[in-house]
């Protein structure tokens, strides 16, 4: 299934909200928008010529002592109406740190009072390349190659959901990292989890 990374919506507030749909015909940026917004139409030719920079961030819920207890995976419906299981995600805005970036998809996506934990120092667990031709990676995008900088983020309060995720379902990491649930995930990200937890030790 390919994958359907978000993309922002420019807001009448300048605030890029993050939709799951691909494609928002004649679309343009409020008065008060980021000025690295594009356009639908600057934003495909940027697509067909230039690597997009994704954040994605893989939300656990840890122990006393630091250990990985439980996976939270989101679940998301296409803009056909299918359901997908995937993780927070979205692009860096132009002049955004990766910092801020990783905060703004996380609230995004899990609400206001998920409290993640952000490291000190922002270095991905793995650097996940997304193209548009299937087998040149593990992880495929139909509309672009992307480059995700992939975290483990800790959250520590509570989840809500919004925009277009459904709900968050929280796993073992043994039933995150399962055949079953990868078969779920969009684009790879099956094998995406895989590394997360591995680079935690949470694989068994």
């Amino acid at each position: 299934m390919p994958v359907r990374t978000p993309d922002p919506d420019p807001g009448d507030n300048g605030d890029e909200r993050e939709s799951l749909s691909a494609s928002f015909p004649g679309a343009q940026p409020g008065p008060n928008a980021n000025p690295g917004w594009l356009s639908e139409v600057e934003l495909a030719e940027a697509r067909r010529r230039l690597p997009m920079l994704y954040v994605e961030a893989l939300p656990v819920r840890t122990d006393g002592m630091g250990a990985v207890t439980q996976v939270g995976i989101l679940l998301r419906a296409t803009p056909l109406g299918e359901m997908t299981r995937t993780l927070v995600s979205g692009r860096v805005r132009y002049g955004e740190t990766v910092r801020d970036a990783l905060f703004r998809h996380l609230e995004n996506d899990l609400g206001p009072m998920a409290f993640p934990l952000l490291p000190p120092q922002p270095t991905p667990f793995t650097v996940a390349e997304y193209f548009p031709l299937p087998g040149v990676s593990a992880f495929h995008d139909d509309r672009q190659h992307a480059v995700s900088l992939a975290y483990v983020v800790p959250v520590t309060g509570t989840c809500e959901p919004r925009q277009d995720a459904l709900e968050v379902t929280w796993l073992s990491p043994e039933e995150a990292a399962s055949d079953a649930l990868s078969d779920e995930m969009e684009g790879g990200r099956g094998t995406l989890i895989r590394l997360a937890l591995a680079s935690v030790g949470a694989l068994r």
